[in-house]
């Protein structure tokens, strides 16, 4: 052609494919920005997976701040929730009910045996496939941080109060739109001019009902689809979750809260979509205007959220819990992947029992943690042991294996076993000045509430890290010969550490107590502890010795 006349047919061929792969390209640039993100997504999942082994978790932004709360009975002794905490070497939730579940089971939990061995078959499955749980993550991630609004967005949802509550005028802004396309498809096919008039005074109603209810409907509609947007997220998760094949019964009852309920989740999700693309018509002002004209648009699609409201709203809690459960098992699930030296507790009926062989702290590092045996029944150590041998972060070694194992988690251990108990603590004890509280009034305080504790409850087991230090050495010695002799009264377990070798004592008074140490040893001149305990109690110092070293004498 005169066209391509001069042009080499090579030429020709080579700017039609550029121009096609162009045009492909360009069809195509959102499935490929999604793609990307999605790699992005995971890879940055993994690199966190890196982090907890390498010990460089403590960097992740989310510490569980808010569920910080100094009068827990453990929460904070055992770095449970806050900076270095369990919640932040371990956190993969990403929605408001996720970490509020992930929260509940560290720091409440409350599960008999049969409900925690389900999590923990859950947990072990989960563990199994981290390629899934990952992509879970991701599509968890992707519903916004934006999330502590959740409670508020489901009593959006749940708030019954109708859009239109006269059902006279609600029935006429529904079907006065149908007469008019009627009346005008009549007028259309018959060519009936003598219809036109009324025609156009139907439509000039609907425009004026638009006008005067205008600020009304925007007002619900933005109110609702801007809940609805926030809804729309989690499509992809519960279709994901829909998908997927579990075996383990409770992973099998989340699925069945979220689909063969009274209504699906997934499905719910679909058809607000639907609603929602309807709404986006209000972009083009044109087709928007046309369509409020003719079928009052605004109305027609504040119904139809309205009806999703009245048939799904109902169930749109029950939905979040069930996916916050799921990311809270989710979470757990990581130890298996992060910690070389796990298992899965068995639960045991005997009283106040803890059994485990290699226990180890999940915080520390793989290559630097030392791990211990531990065997308790119904009775109380008495642990001493000189500065740094390693008394206290044996102590939160047991409670912390004793928090994730109570929340049907993997434990650092190679075996356990354990009867759930009640756990109390007093380790991190603080002065209050506004409140006009010392150390040892505050400390005084913590005991007295686990002595309590122990009155109404004997099924509970108590970790107390240097009991009374804040006072003299007579005080502080009667004081633990006091506290100690009253907790054996009152038949709890727990563990204490002491510097006071005279505490010790007190198993020769009681059988239920036991004398356990720490101790360290020297070589040319250097301390070197071995993190051991020992049965018995101690019988080496290091004051003076580490006093000498860092200079002071």
């Amino acid at each position: 052609s005169a066209l391509t006349k001069g042009f080499p047919p090579v030429l020709i061929g080579t700017s039609l494919g550029i121009f096609i792969v162009f045009i492909g390209f360009w069809m195509y640039q959102d499935k490929l920005h999604e793609k990307i993100d999605y790699l992005s997504g995971i890879i940055a999942i993994n690199n966190r997976h890196l982090d907890r082994i390498s010990g460089k978790w403590d960097g992740f932004s989310d510490i569980g701040e808010e569920f910080i709360d100094p009068e827990h009975p453990y929460g904070c002794d055992l770095d449970i929730v806050g900076k270095k905490s369990l919640f932040q070497f371990l956190n993969r939730t990403h929605t408001w009910y996720g970490r509020h579940a992930f929260a509940e089971d560290l720091l409440h939990p409350s599960y008999t045996k049969e409900e925690l061995q389900k999590r923990q078959e859950a947990i072990v499955e989960l563990s199994k496939d981290i390629e899934f749980t990952n992509q879970m993550e991701y599509y968890f991630s992707k519903i916004g941080l934006d999330n502590t609004s959740t409670p508020d967005l489901v009593n959006n949802l749940k708030d019954s109060k109708p859009f239109i509550p006269n059902n006279l005028l609600k029935f006429a802004l529904i079907y006065a739109p149908v007469m008019t396309v009627l009346l005008i498809a009549f007028m259309l096919i018959f060519k009936a001019k003598n219809l036109y008039l009324t025609g156009a005074t139907l439509a000039f109603i609907q425009a004026l009902l638009w006008a005067l209810g205008f600020p009304k409907t925007q007002m619900y509609l933005g109110t609702i689809s801007n809940t609805s947007y926030k809804l729309a997220p989690y499509g992809t998760v519960i279709e994901t979750l829909k998908d997927k094949k579990f075996h383990s019964e409770k992973l099998i009852e989340i699925q069945t809260q979220l689909s063969t309920s009274e209504y699906s989740a997934a499905q719910a999700i679909k058809d607000l979509d639907r609603i929602l693309s309807k709404l986006s018509v209000r972009n083009n002002l044109i087709i928007y205007f046309v369509l409020n004209v003719f079928l009052l648009w605004d109305y027609q699609c504040a119904f139809m959220l309205e009806a999703w409201k009245a048939k799904y709203a109902h169930l749109s809690e029950k939905w979040f819990l069930a996916l916050g459960e799921f990311e809270s098992l989710m979470s757990f699930s990581t130890l298996g992947s992060v910690c070389n030296n796990i298992c899965m507790p068995a639960i045991t009926d005997k009283n106040k029992t803890i059994e485990a062989r290699d226990l180890g702290h999940p915080l520390l590092p793989n290559e630097t943690r030392v791990n211990n045996d531990f065997s308790l029944h119904n009775n109380i150590f008495i642990i001493s042991g000189s500065n740094m041998s390693g008394k206290t972060t044996f102590l939160r070694t047991v409670g912390i294996n004793l928090v994730l194992a109570q929340a049907g988690s993997f434990v650092c251990a190679k075996e356990m076993t354990f009867s759930p108990l009640t756990i109390m603590t007093s380790m991190r004890i603080v002065d209050d000045l506004n409140e006009g509280i010392s150390t040892f009034y505050a400390e005084l305080k913590r005991i007295k509430t686990i002595i309590e504790t122990a009155k109404n409850n004997s099924n509970m087991i108590f970790l107390i890290d240097e009991i009374f230090r804040g006072t003299n050495s007579v005080d502080r010695l009667i004081g633990a010969k006091t506290v100690v002799s009253k907790l054996n009264e009152l038949n709890v377990a727990g563990l204490i550490t002491t510097h006071d070798l005279e505490l010790c004592n007190l198993a020769n008074i009681y059988p239920h107590i036991d004398n356990y140490n720490f101790s360290e040893y020297y070589r040319d001149n250097t301390i070197y502890f071995d993190y051991k305990i020992k049965p018995g109690k101690s019988n080496t110092t290091n004051a003076k010795y580490l006093m000498k070293m860092i200079g002071i004498i």
